[in-house]
This record gives structure tokens, C-alpha cells and sequence, in this order.
């Protein structure tokens, strides 16, 4: 139980925000954010929508129940995750067409943003329900503010494919593009990976690895991709990762004509790529791997 001081506390707060003169429309899905590590990073809105819900709809409501007991929230919980969300949206539907407000939530951060939330946002939209945004805490915008990123704009992917042939495509696509761009990364995949990174891009190129944002143990380390196979093995993974790669540097240092240029591509299109690699190092005086990855990049674009 909360003390009468604690209570009063948090009215006044509501109050100071202004959200006794705010409606809460029936009718509604709103899609709330939350914290995604440290609880003091939930908003005032988000705990008054939360508590004004009929239904919260939840990726896995054993972890939204600790998020709601926390704040003394009572309001009942269903589940909506990524395998069930298409076949759920329609008894969310449902519920809005009887008039009540639903809140969705994921385990940490914002619906929709690499968790589930965009197919039932989509299916309600489609039905001709208002879906209302209640902005909160998102891995990928904490993140770039503490990364320093070239401020250029951004590509914000999320995660990569989990098989290894799959994952290494993804990348040199992205890295063939040459802007910035946010990864999402789990532990038991991170050094996979690095070294993926490290083998792909320009050795000089800058990379951020952030892992668990916003709680005690919470990281930034700055890295070239030439280091980050090194400092994959020398650290345990934990936690959650987010690893922004800021914008290629200047690739004219391979110093080739454009004649050079087009007959190493037609190698490479006759022959793998790594092979090709060292034949054109052997001739133009350019190192093999800077020729490997000059060719992902073209096979990329």
C-alpha cells in the first residue's frame, strides 16, 4: 500500500501535468511506451492511460503485471505477441467496437519498434479505430543520443536475420548504402555479429556498441570495426545490445582508375569475390582486403 503522501505526491504530479483537464476517448487503442530498463523512465501519461485502460494488451503480461503492481495498477491483461497478434487484433477489435479503451504495451520500450504492435495497429486502423501514440522510451532514439552519429540521418533496422548467410547479405547491403545505421542485437548473437561487422566494412569506419541502456551496468564503447572482433572476445555478453554504425569514411583510398575499377568487377562476376580479391591486389598494389570489401560495398549498391 502507498502512503497518503505518496498518493498525494502523485496527484499533484498529475495535476502539474495537466492531465485532469486531458480526455481519454473511448473507443481508442493506445499504444503506450514504456521503460526498457530503468522504471523512473515511465511517464506520467503513460501511467494515467495505463490505469484508465479497460484491457491492457500485453507481449507478456507476467512482465507487464510487475510494471502495473509496481504503480499500483489494477486492470486486467491479455496476450498479444508476435505469433498471435493478427488472430488477436480481431478480439481487441471487438472490445473497441463495445466501447473500450485498450492499451498496448511490449515488455520494455515502444510497441511497434521492433516488438509486436504494428499488425494490430494496422488491423485496427483498417476497421476505422483511432490509435493514439503515448510517446515513451525507445532503445534506438537513447541510444543515437549518447552515440555521437555523423548527423546525416540514419537507417534504423532492428535486428538481422539470424542465420549466418542471411545476417552477412543484410550487412553488406547496409554497408554498401554508406549512411549510418541501428542495429538491435541479443547477447547469444552479438560476437557473431562483430565479427561479421569487422570482416565487412572499412577498418576505420566508427562503431558504437551500447548495451543495457538505462540500467546500472549500461555502456557506450567506441570502436573502429577493425577492433570489434578483438573486443567481442574479451568481453561476456550481457544484457541487450544496440550498435550503431556512423558513416563510412572516405573508400577513394583504394586509389583505383575507373578502368580498374570496371575489370575487377567483371573478375568478381566470373569468380567468388574473395578470390577475385587477391588476383586484383597482386596487379593494382591495393590490399586484397581492401578490394574484398570496395566489391561488397558495389554488390550492396
Amino acid at each position: 500500500m502507498q502512503s497518503k503522501s505518496n498518493q498525494w505526491s502523485e496527484q499533484l504530479l498529475m495535476q502539474l501535468a495537466g492531465l485532469e483537464s486531458q480526455t481519454l476517448p473511448d473507443s481508442t487503442l493506445y499504444i503506450v511506451g514504456l521503460p526498457i530498463g530503468n522504471a523512473a523512465d515511465i511517464t506520467l501519461r503513460a501511467l494515467w492511460v495505463l490505469a484508465g485502460a479497460d484491457v491492457i494488451a500485453a507481449e507478456d503480461t507476467r512482465e507487464t503485471k510487475k510494471l502495473l503492481e509496481r504503480f499500483s495498477i489494477s486492470v486486467p491483461t491479455v496476450s498479444v505477441r508476435e505469433h498471435n497478434e493478427v488472430a488477436q487484433s480481431h478480439m481487441i477489435i471487438e472490445r473497441l467496437q463495445k466501447g473500450e479503451k485498450v492499451a498496448m504495451v511490449t515488455d520494455a520500450g515502444t510497441p511497434a519498434v521492433s516488438d509486436p504492435g504494428a499488425r494490430l495497429v494496422r488491423e485496427v486502423l483498417k476497421a476505422g479505430f483511432k490509435v493514439m501514440p503515448i510517446p515513451g522510451a525507445s532503445a534506438v532514439i537513447t541510444a543515437l543520443s549518447a552515440a555521437g552519429l555523423e548527423p546525416a540521418g540514419f537507417h534504423f533496422v532492428g535486428f538481422l536475420p539470424p542465420q549466418s548467410k542471411a545476417r552477412r547479405e543484410s550487412l553488406s547491403g547496409l554497408l554498401g548504402q554508406k549512411e549510418s545505421f541501428v542495429l538491435y542485437e541479443a547477447p547469444h548473437r552479438i560476437k557473431d555479429v562483430l565479427k561479421d561487422l569487422s570482416q565487412l566494412t572499412h577498418p576505420q569506419r566508427r562503431v558504437v556498441v551500447a548495451r543495457e541502456l538505462t540500467k546500472k551496468f549500461e555502456t557506450f564503447t567506441v570502436l573502429t570495426a577493425s577492433e570489434l572482433e578483438t573486443w567481442a572476445k574479451a568481453h561476456e555478453p550481457r544484457g541487450e545490445y544496440v550498435i550503431l554504425v556512423d558513416v563510412e569514411p572516405d573508400n577513394d583510398a583504394l586509389q583505383l582508375s575507373e578502368k580498374d575499377k570496371q575489370w575487377i568487377q567483371a573478375l568478381a562476376a566470373a569468380m567468388p569475390a574473395s578470390k577475385a580479391s587477391a588476383v586484383a591486389a597482386k596487379i593494382v598494389g591495393v590490399t586484397r582486403d581492401d578490394i574484398y570489401r570496395w566489391l561488397l560495398s558495389q554488390k550492396g549498391a
